[in-house]
């Protein structure tokens, strides 16, 4: 496992080493001593997937202490555009977003901390996303921002008029107006 810094402290991504052969491929797509070896040492509790189709967009969501949660996204099937937003407002990189194709074909992977919201957007006729959680979900502390706020000016690769979205997610708060306790 190769894991990629980002412009972004603690934000990483994940390439695990991929064995191909005439019959298919094998990787590891987790395995905890090694993350802990370069430094991430992370105990998941909860597995999560989704599928979604062409022009779903997913967020931005989070989770407010004491149930924020640690993610590490991967896409089983499809190609999405995987965006994290640091909500951490003590770090040099508040309010800044990252975002990165995540697919079934390149097989990287996202690892998002907690203190920030994240989303993607579904590039394939379909996708399914499955993605590891250090917490469980909570729902009082749920939070979310805008997927099309213009101070975080994301580019989900998609008109934002298209986008298919959660009557939950088309009345977030702006940025500006989130209640992230981060």
């Amino acid at each position: 496992m190769i894991l990629e810094k980002t412009e972004i402290q603690d934000l990483v991504v994940v390439q695990p080493a991929v064995f191909e052969d005439e019959r298919g491929y094998f990787f590891e797509a987790y395995n905890k001593e090694k993350l802990s070896n370069q430094g991430v040492a992370i105990t998941f509790v909860q597995d999560n997937q989704s599928f979604s189709k062409k022009g779903t967009l997913r967020g931005l969501h989070y989770q407010n202490p004491p149930y924020a949660q640690t993610k590490l996204i991967r896409v089983l099937d499809g190609e999405i555009i995987d965006v994290a937003v640091d909500l951490r407002k003590d770090s040099p990189t508040y309010g800044k977003s990252f975002s990165i194709l995540l697919s079934s074909e390149n097989k990287k992977q996202l690892l998002v901390p907690q203190g920030f919201a994240h989303g993607f957007s579904v590039l394939s006729a379909t996708a399914t996303v499955m993605y590891k959680c250090d917490n469980y979900y909570n729902k009082e502390s749920e939070g979310g921002i805008r997927f099309d706020d213009p101070t975080l000016n994301i580019d989900w690769g998609m008109d934002a008029k298209d986008a298919i979205l959660s009557d939950k997610d088309l009345i977030l708060p702006s940025f500006e107006n989130c209640n992230s306790q981060f």
